[in-house]
């Protein structure tokens, strides 16, 4: 406990979190976020079956049929970015409503779409909207108690895992008796149901709390202690920054770079600065190489995901007619392979820590894709790509974990979101660069681009100066 100088008791909001713990409050945002990363999963993998079908009803080339992945993949871009600023500024609530609706309203209607131009336009809006999705699982860490937050967010991640199945199975059951239209329709649901219940999901204490307003961040944490049927430290809950310890290196590290401008001020005094204060903790001394390191890693594990999609993709078309099933199969198998990668990532991450597990995985995943560079049976394949996509996803879900633990609450989705337009920039190369290789017949170039990113992530990981396992965030 800290004193505020006036004689009451303060404590901050992870000391508020763990004496809560994690309950039902944390069970029920757990599955109302974890339906974003459902419904940004579903529209991010349905452009790999709708693709083909596009082209062949409106008989456009092979180009534009990529170009179609990509305007999505440019729009997350700008989402990324925008989705960040305007969640840092406006609050989590502001940022979850403008990837909800900026994604589902258009997703829906790229169902009508007359033409080829206007389903591009509209994939672009709807990666917009898919591009600020980041601020689900940084949301939903912002409840969650220190001592096991890696595990639980591991666990969130598991909702992507569950989107893509949901969407290889709804494909499978959709594309062979309605179409591709049919597809983008049912696609958008996930985000109207989480617009429905928007309403009963509180802002983040943490945010609050780093904009001065702690009456309302006791308000939210009293309706926590309520549902979980526990009880509050005694006193208020401060937003005071502390300096810990770091027993790694025998520093001290400041996790906490909140500037007192952001308290203390106005609703439209702090509006109009904090963009200025959101830049100046995001770009300053203490946080550059982490984030230059930050965005090597997203650019590589983006860059890889993807590439291994396309590469599932052109190796399962190569070998079946297109109204085979194996493509559907092919993604299902390599989907279920993300969740031993999470269960990993989520029983290693709270015990040897954020940085060790992320490199162990990246480097793992260089290991199994290298193997591909020549040709092999395609059971030996398909094993390979499985423990790849094993790997490659539980690295996902430490960045998921370790991003938003570097960055304060008042530049934390900026940062996160500047990562993710980098991780974004890696989704558009890959299947540019991956497919071009492979449509020349040049399997072995494809794989060894990505073995070099994911080598480069891998050494990027052992730089990272600082292991927050375990550590209060702010």
């Amino acid at each position: 406990m800290a004193g505020d100088g006036s004689g009451a008791e303060a404590y901050t909001t992870d000391e508020a979190l763990s004496r809560l713990g994690f309950g039902r409050f944390q069970a029920l945002l757990l599955g109302f976020l974890g339906t974003g990363w459902v419904a940004e999963a579903m529209e991010v993998v349905l452009l790999s079956f709708v693709g083909p079908s596009v082209k062949e009803e409106w008989g456009v080339s092979g180009g534009a049929e990529g170009l179609i992945t990509s305007v999505a993949f440019a729009g997350m871009l700008l989402g990324a970015c925008v989705g960040g600023l305007v969640s840092d500024t406006y609050g989590r609530r502001a940022g979850f409503l403008f990837t909800a609706i900026v994604s589902g309203v258009p997703g829906f209607l790229c169902a009508f779409s007359p033409n080829y131009a206007t389903l591009l336009a509209l994939r672009f809006i709807v990666g917009l909207g898919l591009g600020g999705s980041h601020v689900l699982p940084t949301w939903f860490l912002e409840f969650v108690p220190a001592e096991n937050r890696g595990s639980w967010i591991a666990a969130f991640t598991c909702f992507w895992t569950l989107g893509t199945i949901l969407e290889a199975l709804l494909a499978w059951a959709i594309m062979p008796i309605l179409g591709w239209r049919w597809l983008l329709a049912f696609s958008s649901t996930p985000c109207f149901i989480l617009l429905f219940f928007s309403s009963v999901i509180p802002e983040s204490p943490r945010y609050l709390c780093s904009r001065g307003k702690i009456s309302e961040a006791m308000l939210v944490l009293e309706r926590m202690a309520r549902m979980n049927n526990s009880d509050l430290p005694p006193g208020t809950v401060t937003s005071e920054p502390k300096r810990i310890e770091d027993n790694h290196d025998s520093s001290v590290t400041t996790l906490l770079l909140m500037t007192e401008d952001n308290l203390g001020h106005d609703e439209d005094t702090s509006t109009k600065s904090s963009y200025k204060n959101t830049f100046r903790a995001f770009l300053s001394h203490d946080l550059i190489g982490s984030t230059l390191l930050l965005w090597l890693v997203h650019f590589a594990s983006y860059f890889a995901y993807y590439g291994l999609v396309y590469l599932i993709s052109e190796l399962s078309s190569g070998r079946s007619q297109p109204k085979d099933s194996t493509v559907y199969i092919n993604v299902l198998v390599t989907s279920f392979a993300e969740f031993p990668g999470l269960l990993l990532a989520a029983l290693l991450i709270d015990r040897i820590g954020r940085r060790v597990t992320l490199g162990g995985m990246i480097l793992l995943c260089c290991a199994f894709i290298a193997p591909l560079s020549i040709q092999l049976r395609e059971g030996l394949s398909i094993i390979l790509l499985f423990c790849a996509r094993t790997c490659v996803m539980g690295g996902f879900a430490v960045l998921h974990v370790y991003s938003p633990e570097i960055y304060p609450t008042s530049c934390r989705n900026t940062g996160v979101g500047f990562a993710n337009f980098i991780g974004r920039v890696g989704s558009i190369v890959a299947p540019l660069t991956i497919t071009a290789f492979l449509e020349n017949h040049h399997q072995k170039e494809a794989v060894l681009v990505m073995d070099l990113a994911l080598f480069l992530a891998g050494v990027a990981c052992t730089l990272f100066p600082l292991e927050t396992k375990g550590r209060e965030i702010h």
